[in-house]
């Protein structure tokens, strides 16, 4: 699951609106919405999340983080290393082969250090 379709199901769920509801107000097929939610489409162009926030009747910052969310679901990344130092190709290909192996504690520091939020000094518990 994407962090947008993870939203997505949250407000849906909130809402008390099922997918196929959903899917039929916006004109599109249920089965696009799940693939979507689940990861198994690309990352949505930005008038279907225009459509999603009237329909959630997202205003301001929630359909803002509802776009940043978007901007953030592309479930198969491609990282370009070249001109970089061979430590951040390294990174990118250790990342890559193991990050299935990842628990959310771990992903949740990694990403607080690249954002460079105030994370533990040290990593993960484990």
């Amino acid at each position: 699951m994407t962090p947008f379709g993870m939203k997505v199901r949250e407000l849906r769920k909130t809402h008390k609106i099922t997918l196929k509801k959903m899917a039929e107000d916006l004109g599109a097929s249920s089965a696009y919405f799940s693939a979507l939610e689940h990861g198994h489409r690309g990352q949505p162009g930005s008038g279907l999340v225009q459509q999603i926030c009237g329909y959630f009747d997202l205003i301001w910052d929630d359909a803002e983080e509802l776009r940043r969310l978007a901007r953030l679901s592309r479930p198969r990344v491609v990282v370009d290393t070249s001109g970089l130092s061979p430590k951040a190709t390294e990174l990118a290909n250790t990342l890559a082969a193991t990050i299935q192996d990842l628990d959310d504690e771990t992903v949740d520091w990694v990403l607080a250090e690249i954002r460079g939020r105030h994370a533990p000094l040290r990593g993960p518990t484990h």
